[in-house]
């Protein structure tokens, strides 16, 4: 009886310690830190005709102090295939990301692209969308010029 206490106390007081909150420290950033700076975030596509090209520029300036480095990208699916730039931007020099997205497949599309990088924001999210429509047949073309 005394142990099956012991133990149930043992493990009272384990759950007390792990209820504590721990204080949160933010990481100190580097005032000199590389900074993006996109025009945009979000390319929108719009209405684009099946197998056509699909791809798209991300562009950015390094507002920041000291060469920014994008050591990854990664997308959502394979569908979308983000190029980043081997050379590091220097401070006040712009880059690209090209992105070229599969359009192949009819239909609506919402991918993201994350960037990996040694800016003062080290992850950023990108967004590309639009619909991939079919282009009219022959026949529905013929209908329609018929009936009008």
């Amino acid at each position: 009886m005394k142990r099956i206490l012991t133990l149930l106390f043992i493990g009272f007081l384990t759950f007390s310690i792990n209820a504590q909150q721990k204080e949160v420290t933010k990481p100190v950033q580097d005032p000199n830190a590389p900074v993006f700076k996109f025009d945009s975030e979000v390319i929108d596509y719009g209405k684009i005709d099946l197998n056509s090209n699909g791809v798209r520029v991300f562009k950015f300036t390094n507002s920041g102090k000291s060469p920014l480095v994008i050591t990854n990208i990664k997308s959502s699916c394979g569908c979308t295939v983000p190029k980043k730039p081997t050379e590091p931007i220097m401070p006040g020099e712009t880059g690209e990301i090209e992105v070229k997205y599969a359009t192949n497949r009819a239909g609506g599309f919402s991918k993201m692209i994350t960037v990996n990088s040694n800016a003062s924001e080290p992850v950023k999210r990108l967004r590309i969308k639009g619909i991939v429509i079919k282009p009219e047949s022959s026949v529905a073309k013929k209908k329609a010029f018929i009936s009008s």
